[in-house]
């Protein structure tokens, strides 16, 4: 069975950083393949940074083409909204049942508050953890801690965001360099983020 991590997302827009982690998770742990699974506009958020669904899959398309082991993923796009992890994975293992071995992959920041997630019990008695490092206060959850499939893979730390892309790219300053150049070019053509 293949074994897949499911790195989620708004992507808006994905820039060399997501890619510089999956790409290591990839290469530098046991998994085959990283999906990028893009988090859908939720309705109950008007968000107006926000890129329509679509245009976010097709710029995480742009970034991954040359890249074999990573792919884009809407597989949230029709799940019901407000949707959570554990639906996904549900979802995903009817959908490709003893095809692929899924795990999530997450930043250190956001396992401080995975005792929050729905259901995240069952998420770990079933699916491994594979946790980037992320710059923070270095404090984490007794629970997890030496938890058998929380796995902490030593990507390099990244710290760019899609934020920072966003308002810096509005404000004229030339922020090419951070974005695979797939996705610049159809950022600057579709004009996104002016």
């Amino acid at each position: 069975m293949k074994k897949v991590g499911l790195y989620f997302g708004t992507f808006n827009p994905i820039h060399i950083g997501h890619l510089v982690i999956a790409n290591y998770m990839v290469e530098f742990s046991d998994l085959d393949e990283v999906w990028f699974v893009v988090t859908p506009k939720s309705p109950f958020k008007t968000k107006k940074t926000l890129l329509d669904n679509n245009h976010r899959y097709q710029m995480v398309y742009e970034a991954v083409k040359h890249y074999p082991k990573l792919k884009p993923s809407k597989i949230e796009f029709n799940l019901t909204q407000p949707n959570y992890t554990i639906n996904t994975l549900v979802h995903l293992e009817e959908k490709y049942p003893g095809e692929y071995l899924f795990s999530l992959i997450m930043g250190e920041d956001n396992l401080k508050s995975f005792n929050k997630w729905k259901n995240y019990k069952l998420i770990l008695e079933n699916h491994d953890l594979y946790v980037y490092p992320r710059v923070s206060d270095g404090k984490h959850i007794e629970e997890f801690s030496g938890h058998p499939r929380i796995h902490k893979v030593a990507a390099p730390i990244m710290e760019i965001s899609s934020t920072f892309i966003r308002k810096n790219h509005k404000e004229g300053k030339n922020i090419r360099a951070m974005l695979p150049e797939g996705v610049w070019q159809y950022m600057d053509e579709m004009n996104f983020y002016r």
